[in-house]
């Protein structure tokens, strides 16, 4: 799954707990996706920090901080990658039009290698069509859109095999397909 607009509310680059809200119902729907068998694998460009918006330091701090939320509601991510490359913006540690950055599949191949994932039988949900396309890069059978996040493109639509108000949406329909 992809993080902003997907467990968190859309507010532009976050780097600090006080702007980091939430989507609602997305605790719930992580702990029914684990119980239907599912891994957690966070999947999320971050070029914040090769835009100098904030550092890794700040990605690590509230991606710790993050993942003791979701344990405290009794949920692990099995899994987190990200990407603090951008083509066109950074320093030559960041400047990199790498395999990672999504819409490439680098990250969903890693997760694929590390955890014995079978991508045809994986799920991703992601807010924008770049998500959707690196799930389709990457070989994974369901691809779902929400509309928690960014606007939904025509592409983004298409690449999707359906459209959900939010992740507190999926597992019903995951468990109805």
């Amino acid at each position: 799954m992809d993080r902003d607009g997907v467990i968190n509310v859309e507010h532009g680059y976050i780097s600090k707990v006080n702007d980091f809200e939430y989507i609602e119902g997305v605790f719930d729907a992580c702990r029914a996706l684990k119980s239907m068998g599912y891994l957690l694998v966070l999947v999320t460009n971050q070029s914040g920090i090769a835009r100098g918006y904030y550092t890794k330091n700040d990605f690590m701090s509230l991606t710790k901080w993050m993942n003791w939320s979701f344990a405290k509601q009794g949920i692990n991510f099995d899994s987190i990658y990200y990407c603090p490359h951008h083509p066109e913006y950074g320093d030559e540690t960041y400047k990199k039009n790498c395999n990672f950055r999504k819409p490439k599949p680098g990250m969903f191949f890693d997760a694929r290698d590390s955890l014995n994932i079978d991508m045809h039988r994986s799920v991703m949900i992601g807010d924008k069509t770049d998500d959707m396309r690196a799930a389709h890069a990457a070989g994974i059978g369901t691809k779902i859109l929400v509309r928690s996040g960014q606007k939904i493109s025509k592409e983004g639509e298409e690449l999707a095999i359906i459209v959900l108000n939010s992740i507190a949406d999926v597992p019903v329909y995951l468990k109805n397909r």
